[in-house]
């Protein structure tokens, strides 16, 4: 069993503790009671590792899950990292049950959000509302890589091409 004995109380601890805890169902009061301890079976459904999870390869890139509804029963969100090939552009898609945000962390790309288009580069983010048609497309040397994020466990998309 962990302790913190010999160890101080950090930032990360006491916010990795809410985020768990709020994962769990955990109130404000229920910790102060005592709250109910999470099982080992029931911290498998809240952590995940990038190696760990499949890829899906596609001719334009990548996308893996890290965190969606049917990896981590209960989810209320979706969490995945993509990847796209430079020159390439994922299709004209559209969410009918939830919104994106998108934020990328390497390379550059236009991205279509309805007729409009946006040059995003790293350090930069974009929310897709729901059922707005959008792609991306590689304009340079290097693959994208973004995390993408879905407000809803189970996202679906439809593809227009």
């Amino acid at each position: 069993m962990a302790t913190n004995e010999g160890r101080g109380i950090t930032r990360r601890t006491v916010f990795g503790g809410l985020a768990a805890s709020a994962a769990l169902g955990l109130t404000g009061a229920a910790l102060a009671t005592g709250g109910k301890t999470p099982t080992p079976e029931t911290l498998l459904n809240l952590v995940t590792a990038l190696e760990d999870v499949p890829t899906e390869e596609f001719d334009w890139g990548t996308l893996k899950w890290l965190m969606s509804g049917e990896n981590s029963p209960g989810a209320e969100q979706t969490v995945g990292i993509a990847q796209i090939f430079p020159g390439k552009g994922n299709p004209v898609h559209y969410h009918p049950n939830c919104e994106e945000v998108l934020y990328m962390i390497s390379g550059r790309g236009i991205h279509s959000l309805g007729e409009e288009r946006i040059e995003l580069c790293p350090g930069m983010a974009i929310r897709i509302p729901q059922d707005v048609r959008h792609n991306m497309v590689n304009t340079g040397w290097e693959t994208i890589i973004s995390l993408v994020t879905f407000s809803s466990g189970e996202r679906e998309a439809v593809f227009l091409k």
